[in-house]
């Protein structure tokens, strides 16, 4: 998804804050044309709720056209929260990527807000160096995001995953990879050597509000670089 919007003809001096409750909330009424009973069922919120969100994010989009502002996207449930270092991590190697992978006896967990281990694999010159799996503190998208951080993840292999999710791991620096399905350990060894398929536009079928998700795959040729 796109982060901002600005006007070509201007270099605006203000902007306007559209949060992930209010883009999706767009998207949903607008974009997918669902009704408020539908579009509230799919964020699992009360459809008042969705009217006052919908009415905040029609006041802030109409603002930011008619008065030349730049439009960003960030903020409401997409924040991660920063954790310390999980208990016995093997520390990353230097010149080492570091993947991390949704994890439930051996296949990807296709649920990221809701996993309760991720499996890391280090990589040097393209192949596994090593692994090893951890558990989670947690659940929810902020809190899996900032323990990602904590574990030094520079990516991460899920199956489905909430723009929310989305958001709070690339304001915690980690490259995504989702939509994938299968083998754990065959997903991050075809990352290490540039030939994952991934879906980019991976999108859970519930809204990341109460930290759901779920995922489809597609492919592609990105591959992730370490730090």
């Amino acid at each position: 998804m796109f982060r901002s919007f600005s006007p070509d003809d201007t270099a605006p001096t203000e902007a306007v804050r559209l949060t992930v409750d209010e883009f999706e909330t767009l998207r949903l009424l607008d974009h997918e044309g669902l009704s408020q009973e539908g579009c509230a069922a799919r964020m699992q919120v009360a459809r008042t709720t969705v009217t006052a969100i919908y009415e905040s994010a029609r006041r802030k989009l109409a603002d930011a056209l008619v008065n030349g502002k730049r439009l960003l996207i960030a903020g409401g449930c997409c924040e991660f929260t920063p954790m310390q270092t999980p208990e016995n991590l093997t520390e990353k190697g230097c010149g080492s990527m570091r993947i991390a992978v949704t994890y439930e006896n051996g296949e990807i967990f296709q649920h990221f807000g809701h996993t309760a281990q991720f499996k890391l694999y280090d990589v040097e010159d393209g192949k596994i160096v090593r692994e090893q799996i951890v558990d989670t503190n947690g659940s929810g998208h902020g809190a899996l995001a900032g323990f990602l951080q904590a574990a030094q993840a520079d990516c991460l292999i899920c199956g489905g995953i909430g723009m929310g999710a989305q958001m709070a791991l690339s304001e915690a620096g980690i490259k995504l990879f989702g939509g994938v399905r299968g083998s754990a350990d065959e997903a991050a060894k075809a990352l290490a050597e540039g030939r994952l398929e991934y879906d980019p536009a991976a999108r859970c079928d519930h809204h990341e509000h109460h930290g759901g998700d779920c995922g489809h795959d597609h492919c592609a040729d990105h591959h992730c670089h370490g730090n």
